[in-house]
């Protein structure tokens, strides 16, 4: 059986959504979850959910790190030997073969830096990346890095392509992923100085079908599978298209509310439709994302993710144990140092 660790001291909210989402998970996913955290506020919480014979333990650890760690003490709390916050033990499991993967919805930077100390890198990986999924107009694209790493050079690129690819392929299904780098046109010879200089690799690289450079609309639209970029350009991107997802379904809702009869009515009749588009802009519905590179399965989540992204989060962790993923990246980034 599958084995999945879940951070219960990671939402901003935990470890209620943490732990009921984890609960809904084993329930429908046949997956067995290990709550790591502090087990006097975990466990009337699991109590609660009546989990009878599902696959569920529970691990202690008493410390947490929260968005106040930085710096040298975020280093510190993540490298120690004996650290004791849900996610060093948690991703410790993973380290140790206990788990197949490690799920959090907690703070981004902390568990990127707890994740390289402890699992650290593939072999030839000079990066991880973190890989959301974007919806589009033909499905969903990998779009990577976005905010691990705001200072990249061609190789990271390159290096986050491979790894963008092979995720696609496995994960999402996607046979042949077409790959673009993100650029402020599509003409080749466009872009700053990173764009130009990344491009002949993309191009030589035989583990890529490279698409060419792509620009916000080409992504969107659905020309590509994978988007490559910096985690800076990349951070901006995705911050921008969750404001603008919710901007759109904030206006429609409140001209609907504020145009009487008639728009309440016309509210009612396209209700169904309007839930289909929710839920394609709802982040939770991919639950997480995957923090490829480092030598392990690990998924981060967002802080405001409720019970449904945490139980969305584990299937996502599932389908990536499945698939292999860890192993083919291995492959393939070996592959790469070969050329």
């Amino acid at each position: 059986m599958i084995r999945i660790v879940v951070d219960a001291m990671g939402s901003d909210n935990h470890p209620h959504p943490d732990v009921e989402g984890a609960v809904m998970a084993a329930r429908e996913y046949g997956v067995e979850i290990i709550l790591v955290g502090d087990e006097a506020r975990i466990r009337p919480v699991l109590e609660a959910q009546r989990p009878s014979n599902l696959p569920i333990r529970l691990v202690h650890a008493p410390d947490v790190l929260t968005m106040e760690d930085k710096g040298e003490e975020l280093a510190f709390k993540a490298r120690h030997k004996d650290a004791k916050n849900s996610m060093a033990v948690g991703i410790d499991l993973v380290k140790h073969g206990q788990a197949d993967a490690f799920v959090t919805a907690g703070n981004t930077g902390a568990a990127m830096v707890t994740a390289l100390f402890r699992l650290g890198r593939i072999r030839g990986v000079e990066r991880p990346a973190l890989a959301p999924i974007f919806p589009t107009a033909t499905g969903s694209c990998v779009v990577l890095d976005v905010g691990a790493n705001p200072d990249c050079d061609p190789l990271h690129l390159l290096q986050f392509a491979i790894m963008g690819s092979i995720y696609a392929e496995k994960v999402r299904g996607v046979q042949r992923p077409k790959v673009g780098l993100i650029s402020n046109g599509e003409e080749e010879g466009k872009g700053n100085q990173l764009v130009r200089d990344a491009t002949p690799l993309f191009k030589a690289s035989p583990l890529l079908n490279f698409y060419g450079n792509v620009e916000g609309k080409e992504v969107i639209g659905g020309k590509v599978d994978v988007a490559v970029t910096d985690g800076f350009v990349g951070n901006v991107m995705l911050k921008t298209a969750e404001a603008v997802a919710k901007l759109i379904v904030d206006k429609i809702r409140n001209a609907i509310k504020a145009g009487g009869l008639p728009a309440l009515i016309g509210g009612l009749l396209i209700k169904p439709a309007m839930g289909q588009v929710k839920k394609l802009l709802d982040p939770s519905e991919h639950g997480a994302a995957p923090l490829l590179g480092v030598n392990g399965l690990v998924f981060i989540g967002h802080g405001r993710s409720d019970a449904i992204a945490i139980k969305n989060a584990v299937r996502v962790a599932k389908e990536a144990v499945e698939a292999k993923v860890l192993d083919a990246i291995k492959s393939a980034i070996e592959d790469s140092l070969k050329k």
